[in-house]
């Protein structure tokens, strides 16, 4: 397993192993924002301050997940595991190595939001020392509301 700071050039990289993880929600209601992502709004993310890392499992890209430096935290989105390897511990290599740049980088917490009608994605982060920080409801372009909550892990 390796894991890769991205560049703009890993945009299609980035976007396909995306697209691959959530669609498995295109039936939620509403479905996922991250399905209407295109490569171009990911490369134009990469060019003003978001920051991505892929993990390569036998050269074969795995998983990503983007982030943005904040103040004081990272803020990390899409944590995105294609279906043929989920269960294979590669989101949890992906935060621990979240964890390390963050620190590295003096940041004393990691945060994320989480559709709160996946809980399975609250527990892998509970499972690994986040709680839930607060609850939002999230207000898409289309209109539609999405609950969610925010998951904080503290830094050491």
């Amino acid at each position: 397993m390796k894991i890769i700071q991205a560049t703009v050039q890993d945009a299609p990289v980035i976007h396909d192993i995306m697209i691959q993880a959530f669609l498995k929600y295109q039936n939620e209601n509403p479905p996922s924002s991250a399905l209407d992502e295109t490569v171009q709004t990911l490369s134009e993310g990469l060019q003003n301050g978001e920051q991505a890392i892929i993990c390569y499992v036998e050269d074969q890209p795995a998983g990503m997940v983007r982030f943005r430096m904040e103040e004081n935290s990272m803020y990390f989105f899409r944590l995105s595991v294609i279906p043929e390897r989920h269960g294979q511990g590669i989101a949890k290599k992906i935060l621990n190595y979240l964890e390390d740049l963050a620190k590295q980088q003096n940041k004393h917490e990691l945060l994320c939001k989480v559709r709160i009608d996946v809980p399975e994605n609250i527990h892998l982060y509970q499972s690994i020392g986040y709680y839930i920080y607060e609850e939002t409801i999230v207000k898409r372009a289309d209109g539609a509301s999405v609950p969610d909550v925010v998951m904080r892990k503290l830094l050491r």
